[in-house]
């Protein structure tokens, strides 16, 4: 648990702008020669069975930030859920939120959001969109698509407030080349709904055919952690797949992943580590 050395991309913005810029060819570059099939169809109308559906809260009080990027962060959605919404992915295609949805601009009518960045929480175009890959990411979980690309944050900046999932359960975003990317490997056809209301950001994984079986997805090992006056959160993501016309006989536990990260907020319970 050692402090991390600052990257050459973060002594300038002129460096950090060639930074990105070179990582967003190199992604543009591999879009074009991969192997892959990408999403490129949607339909209005509904697949006939849900595989999983999950909700979260638009608007959060995060610590004393301003309330306008909350309102703000919801027109951005917006824009990111006409962008995905029924959005099929057949057989061998691989859906890519970045290649989906695009670069956020001031020009397509994103604003100013909170994103979170080299542990810091700062403001930028199309700030809060990843409200929507966190959301698409828990939804993975509880389907057979394969999740090939992830990335999650490496701090925890606010409290938890009013959270349901589990810490470091999301996927954060930043085009193109942190991406949030699924591979149907199944022969389903599968299909993201996402869609507002009042006060709501709400999602669904849909399919072609009924799956006699599903998951549950839990977490274990939870704690915090201090050491040196610095606060770390760790614990661990598991998946039970059970037979949903058997009593939910699990017939499958996996570790999903492990995670640690710097808290940027001192909790009110930890041990302290050497």
């Amino acid at each position: 648990m050692t402090k991390q050395r600052k990257l050459l991309s973060q002594y300038h913005p002129v460096l950090y702008f060639i930074s990105v810029w070179e990582k967003r060819i190199r992604r543009q570059i591999s879009w074009l020669v991969d192997s892959k099939i990408y999403t490129q169809e949607k339909q209005s109308e509904k697949l006939a069975f849900r595989v999983k559906k999950h909700q979260s809260k638009l608007l959060k009080k995060l610590g004393d930030s301003d309330m306008q990027l909350q309102y703000n962060k919801v027109k951005n959605l917006e824009i990111v859920v006409e962008k995905i919404n029924g959005t099929l992915i057949k057989p061998n295609e691989t859906f890519s939120f970045c290649k989906t949805v695009g670069l956020p601009t001031k020009k397509k009518g994103y604003k100013l959001g909170m994103e979170l960045s080299f542990g810091e929480a700062k403001t930028g175009i199309g700030g809060g969109i990843c409200q929507s890959s966190n959301l698409l990411h828990w939804l993975a979980l509880h389907s057979p698509l394969t999740i090939n690309e992830r990335h999650h944050h490496s701090f925890d900046p606010f409290p938890d407030d009013g959270r349901v999932l589990p810490f470091a359960s999301g996927a954060t975003v930043f085009y193109n080349y942190l991406d949030f990317q699924l591979t149907n490997t199944t022969d389903y056809t599968f299909q993201i709904n996402l869609w507002l209301t009042d006060k709501l950001l709400e999602g669904e994984i849909r399919i072609n055919e009924e799956l006699d079986f599903a998951y549950h997805v839990f977490e274990k090992n939870h704690k915090f952690l201090e050491q040196k006056g610095d606060f770390f959160r760790t614990n661990e993501i598991w998946r039970n797949k059970i037979l949903k016309f058997q009593s939910g006989k699990i017939v499958d536990t996996e570790l999903i992943t492990k995670n640690f990260g710097r808290v940027k907020y001192k909790p009110q319970e930890y041990e302290s580590v050497e």
